[in-house]
Formats: C-alpha cells, structure tokens, sequence
C-alpha cells in the first residue's frame, strides 16, 4: 500500500449540530491515505480533495498555521506503536503513568498485549481502566481483573481498575448538559496519562477514539451511566442521542482540564469493525486496517482518524454507522467548548 507523504492536512470548517452529517468535516486528500480513492465509498456523496486542493508543502508541517499536529504510520507492529510515539516528543513528568485502554470483552477487537507491551514498558505505565455499567465479564472488579489477566495484559503490566473504589467528582465547565463528571477514585493517583485507544465503530456513539477513551472509559460504572443519559440520571439506553454524544465531549473535557495538558493520546485503526470492543461478538471488519495515528490533541486525532475512513474506498459500513448515529457531532461539540481542534496537520513517520 502507498504510504502518506509527508505533508500538512487540513480539514475545513466544522458544520454546526444542527447540520446534515451525510458528509463528513472534511477528508484527507486521496494521496495522503492508504489505499484511499479519489472518491469516498458509496455511502459517502462527498469525494476526497484532490492533493492540490487539499494539502500545501511546507519545509515543517508540524508547524503549518500553528495547527495541531497529528503523526501516522501505516505500519501496525509493536515498533511502529513506539515509534509514533516518540514522534510526539512528549515529555512525560511523574513517577506515576497510566495507560488508558480498553481491555475489551471476550471475542472482540481488544488491542492485544504483544502490540502494546513494550510501549506499555517503555513509559512504565499502569494499565488503568473502569468497570462497566451494562454487565458482562468487566462489570464487576474481580470478574474484570480475571479477564485482564485472561487477555494477558497483567502478563506485561500492573492493572488497575480505577473505580474499584468507587467514583471521584470532576468539574465540568463550559457544559450544555453535565455540571460534573463521575471518574474512577484512583484517577487522581496518575501523573500522566497515555490514552491508547482502538478505533473502531460504536453501536451507540458511532465511532469509537480517543474522546470516547477519555469520557465513557475513564468514568466509573456509575459516571458511564450518568454520561449516558446526558445527565438526567435517567435510561442509559433510552436518552437523548444528541445529549449523550455531547456529555461524552463534556466529560472528556473535564478529564483533559484536570490534567492540564499531561496527556497523550495513540488511536490503532486495526479490525475496523462497525462494532465496539464493549461487543463479545462483533461484525467481522470488511475494511483494511489503516495504521497507528497520534496526537496531543484528541479531537484533533479522532478527526484525522474519521477523514481516513471517509477517504477509503472500503469505508462504507463505518461511514453508515457514524453517520446513523449522528457521530460527528461529538466531535463538533468538543471543538466548541474547548476540548481540541478538528483541523490539523498529518504527518507521516514512514
């Protein structure tokens, strides 16, 4: 496959909630994606850019109108994982780091522990994740810590189950729906958190990145169901879908302001199912993997991830699903209140 050249894109202005979401933000131009075509799939009426009108040379793309800077590989291997990484330069302080994952349900995509030991080792992280709300074989701690040690993450790292003892309260400021954010209590005992999330579609949300990694992941079981219902307490399944793909950006900013900027975030786009790792029996993926995106910026890096499915020519189930649930416009609503930006600039590590 073509690997990405090394050059700045930028996606265009974001529609507002209340705009058709039949086409995506943007899309990445054709020649700066994987088997990408110039057209997006059926289900898509938008066609990818063409490099003229899309992508602008630079001597540095990472400093192309001061835009955040998203890095890719298209390789999917343990090294290519570090790699994107260290592209970050970021510079991890504490002597306490988590690794936010998902450790996934029995049968699923769940990001396996030989791709992700040996940056897990590397930055001497914890992997820290919540239990769930909805059942299921992580819905209680023990259940869920016997299957993190059924998919060998304990192998190559300590685990924690952040809300083993129940919930800490963040702040949500700038909110249309939450006032507070419900986070597991052991969230606060991490200095630095590296976000490690698979990219993967969602049967409520539509997709699933780094925001969701950061909102519904790091909330404890009863955060999760706060979220869920857009902060009525109400149905985690009954809601209102606007108001529950909002609260997720709202949550997600409260977790990025307490930290003040000591986050990361890495998005695998592997097994690109229309269904979560949260799905024991997911539908089987009928896209190719794309590679290994990352980002300071996790609106910035979801995005990025979003216009390379739209750009591929075998997106067309993904795109069905984000678009069904109206996806996009967790992202609209994290830019408007000051998560991250949708525009940004690629730049391939290959």
């Amino acid at each position: 496959m073509p690997d990405p050249p090394q050059a700045s894109a930028s996606i265009g202005e974001a529609s507002s909630p209340q705009e058709s979401v039949s086409e995506p933000a943007s899309s990445v131009q054709a020649e700066s994606t994987p088997q990408a075509s110039s057209e997006t799939a059926a289900s898509s009426e938008t066609a990818a850019p063409s490099q003229e009108e899309s992508t602008s040379e630079t001597e540095d793309p990472a400093q192309a109108e001061g835009d955040p800077v998203v890095s890719m590989t298209t390789e999917i291997t343990p090294e290519s994982l570090l790699a994107v990484y260290e592209a970050l330069g970021a510079e991890i302080t504490g002597d306490n780091v988590a690794v936010k994952i998902s450790t996934g349900e029995n049968g699923s995509n769940y990001l396996r522990p030989e791709l992700i030991g040996d940056l897990v080792q590397a930055v001497d992280g914890t992997i820290v994740e919540c239990n769930t709300a909805y059942g299921g074989d992580r819905a209680s701690t023990a259940y869920h810590m016997q299957l993190a040690e059924d998919h060998g993450y304990t192998a190559i790292a300590d685990v924690d189950i952040m809300d083993a003892d129940g919930s800490m309260t963040l702040p949500v400021t700038g909110g249309s729906h939450l006032t507070e954010n419900y986070v597991g209590s052991h969230f606060a005992d991490y200095d630095y958190y590296v976000v490690l999330s698979h990219f993967k579609g969602h049967t409520m949300a539509g997709y699933g990145g780094a925001i969701k990694n950061i909102s519904i992941g790091i909330a404890s079981s009863d955060g999760k169901s706060h979220i869920h219902s857009g902060g009525t307490g109400g149905s985690m399944w009954g809601g209102d879908q606007n108001a529950f793909l909002e609260s997720m950006a709202e949550a997600g900013k409260s977790v990025s302001d307490y930290m003040d900027g000591d986050m990361l975030y890495i998005n695998v786009m592997n097994r690109l199912s229309v269904d979560c790792d949260c799905d024991g029996s997911p539908a089987e993926p009928d896209m190719h993997d794309i590679g290994i995106l990352a980002s300071m910026d996790p609106v910035a890096l979801d995005q990025a991830c979003v216009d390379l499915v739209y750009a591929a020519e075998d997106g067309a189930s993904l795109i069905e699903r984000i678009e069904s649930r109206n996806g996009l416009l967790t992202l609209e609503h994290a830019e408007e209140i000051g998560l991250g930006s949708r525009e940004y600039s690629l730049v391939s590590i290959d």
